[in-house]
């Protein structure tokens, strides 16, 4: 394994994060094909043993399932300080916003609901999971600057983000000596790259980190085609993302097979390897040990110029979907896929 700075921070993170998204209760929650605890042990025990230091979960996966499983687990086979966690929070909900619970109010609540659910009294990289335009963006940066002076968070990043709303939130935190986000969780593979566009080359000036999701795009960068999944199959949302350019899509996979097959290595391998010569720390879930096996190897794999302009030539622009797609102020007060929760979580909030 290798590792890297995140950004700049002093987190020495491995160049592949486990993402933990497929853990937790498969009868809880927005997924059905999640895996249960005495599978997310086995798995966080194989990245553990090859290396892996850096993992991410969220307060919305499966009802805060996940964010337990993964504490049990470490606290199990690692020492807390040898390991990276990140976790995030959802923005406040309708009903938060009616009882006038405010941004710094709703960021406390969630940071100490997550420290319950992972057993532990900090985390390393507390995430802006997406951005809330009914909340006043000076209430969440000192809402998490507040997170960071209480030691219950060493760092701060932003998931599914805009470059100007990146600038934004910094230039604020600078302005009012509030912590500065260190990485950006954003969706980026093989076949979604349009963070190339502003993110990357902003982050790239800014010096913050980059950790994509969706590394292999749900599995269609890791499968060839014919090859199937209890995710591929079940995971709805997935298929929202990516059904609607499957057929120019199919040309890149088809590049990602040619180029495993002339290294001799699978799929994962090669698209994890392409997205490791642009980012800092690609997140790989896992549900089955061999994932685990595929993405640490990837790191070994180094991809020539000429294979990775190979696999980038066919890509055609995409329009924006996913968490991204509702990422404007007409969408704000509706229903959004990590918001299914928002009931579970205030009930365990107010127990």
């Amino acid at each position: 394994m290798e590792y890297i700075k995140l950004g700049t921070s002093d987190l020495n993170v491995s160049r592949i994060c486990l993402g933990c998204m497929g853990f937790g209760n498969p009868q809880t929650g927005q997924h059905t094909w999640t895996v249960g605890e005495d599978d997310t042990r086995a798995i966080v025990k194989r990245a553990l043993d090859a290396g892996i230091n850096f993992f991410d979960t969220a307060i919305a996966y499966q009802n805060g399932t996940s964010e337990a499983y993964l504490g049990r687990a470490l606290r199990d086979f690692s020492r807390r300080d040898d390991v990276v966690v990140a976790t995030k929070f959802l923005p406040r909900t309708a009903d938060e916003i009616a009882d006038g619970v405010t941004g710094k109010q709703h960021i406390a609540n969630s940071i100490d609901t997550s420290l319950t659910h992972l057993g532990m009294d900090h985390v390393d990289l507390y995430i802006y999971h997406m951005w809330d335009y009914n909340t006043p963006l000076h209430d969440i940066m000192e809402g998490l600057s507040q997170v960071v002076a209480a030691g219950k968070a060493r760092y701060i990043g932003i998931a599914n983000v805009y470059a100007w709303q990146l600038e934004k939130a910094n230039a604020l935190a600078e302005r009012e000596g509030f912590p500065k986000f260190v990485s950006v969780q954003n969706h980026m593979n093989l076949i979604f790259r349009e963070d190339e566009r502003e993110v990357a080359p902003c982050c790239a000036e800014e010096g913050i980190a980059l950790t994509p999701y969706s590394a292999l795009a749900s599995g269609r960068l890791s499968r060839r085609p014919g090859e199937t999944s209890k995710r591929l199959e079940q995971d709805s949302y997935a298929k929202f993302k990516y059904d609607a350019t499957a057929e120019a899509d199919a040309r890149v996979i088809e590049r990602v097979t040619e180029v495993a097959d002339s290294h001799g290595v699978s799929m994962t391998e090669v698209s994890l390897a392409w997205l490791l010569t642009k980012v800092a720390s690609p997140i790989a879930g896992a549900t089955k040990l061999h994932h685990v096996d595929g993405a640490a190897a990837a790191v070994d794999l180094k991809l020539s110029a000429d294979e990775v302009a190979y696999l980038e030539e066919p890509y055609v622009p995409h329009a924006i979907v996913g968490v991204m797609a509702q990422n404007k102020p007409a969408d704000a007060g509706k229903e959004h896929v990590w918001l299914t929760n928002a009931k579970y979580l205030k009930e365990e909030q107010q127990r």
